[in-house]
């Protein structure tokens, strides 16, 4: 009976994992879709945060005692919900979405590796090491033409730039939350409710907006895409692929992004893929991959 249902749990990891690589590699789409326009990227954090708060209050009117004094989940909720939101749409507002797919998921295992040795200790083996490599070469690929000018059109410097600070944003928020060890459904709710209390006040007393000259479906678009997606869809998914495939597996195919998103931009953004591009996208992927992986030791257990 158990070997019988074997396949059936394998099939739905991998969904799952490529249900969140999907929704993820979207994300940098609809991102710079909604850059392209008229929102300023303060409108576009106001549609996420709102929507998400939205959805989930229902899910937490009864959280944990003491959930709102946590000064952990507090910081949690600026780091990254409110900077790391602040910084990508903004971003997204100068730079293409294969630089975002190059400097977004792909540089996490870079940064966060060196964060972890910092914070945590955690010191890499020579394996992911070797992994990062073909990381900064793949960023490289990207930062070459902008200072050298060999590239065509507007520099994206200043975009690529914020882009690169909200993945470090995301990296630590990423390894804060290992060392805290907070449950995800728990914070997935708080980070979303909190940084939407925080925000939406400020955004709407003080900061620009343009929500009126943009037509209705781009609203519903940003809001529901981004409030729901990767807020909450991509999270219950990557979590359910996690548990089934486990966390070197899950995070192989999650190298996918970068390339999904730096391919999907042609078509859909009518964004040029030059050598460069392509060339950083193969790296940067081959190196989220490599990290991804289980060590040696890990591989030759049965």
């Amino acid at each position: 009976m158990l070997s019988a249902n074997r396949p059936n749990s394998l099939m739905q990891g991998y969904i799952a994992a490529l249900t969140t690589v999907v929704i993820w590699a979207g994300f940098i789409l609809i991102s710079r879709l909604g850059g392209k326009t008229a929102l300023t990227g303060w409108d576009i954090v106001a549609l996420r945060l709102g929507t998400a708060a939205l959805f989930l209050l229902p899910f937490s009117l009864r959280l944990p005692a003491g959930t709102w004094r946590n000064p952990r989940l507090w910081i949690l909720a600026w780091v990254g919900g409110i900077i790391f939101l602040g910084f990508i749409y903004a971003g997204f507002k100068l730079a293409p979405a294969a630089h975002g797919g190059i400097l977004l998921p792909g540089m996490q295992p870079f940064l966060v590796t060196a964060l972890a040795w910092v914070l945590l200790g955690s010191r890499p083996d020579r394996q992911r090491l070797w992994g990062l490599l073909p990381i900064a070469l793949g960023v490289a690929c990207v930062a070459v033409p902008q200072i050298t000018g060999a590239h065509h059109g507007q520099s994206t410097l200043a975009g690529d730039a914020l882009i690169l600070c909200a993945s470090v944003a995301w990296a630590a928020y990423s390894v804060l939350v290992k060392k805290w060890a907070f449950d995800p459904w728990l914070l997935t709710r708080f980070v979303a409710i909190a940084s939407a209390l925080v925000y939406l006040p400020v955004y709407w007393l003080w900061l620009p907006r343009h929500l009126d000259q943009v037509p209705m479906s781009m609203l519903v678009l940003q809001g529901l895409y981004q409030g729901l997606g990767p807020t909450i869809i991509a999270m219950i998914m990557f979590l359910r692929a996690v548990e089934i495939l486990g966390a070197e597996r899950t995070g192989a195919l999650v190298a996918l992004v970068p390339v999904l998103a730096g391919l999907g931009a042609v078509p859909l953004l009518d964004e040029p893929l030059t050598v460069w591009l392509v060339a950083g996208l193969a790296l940067v992927s081959l190196g989220a991959y490599l990290c991804a992986r289980p060590p040696r030791q890990a591989r030759a257990t049965p």
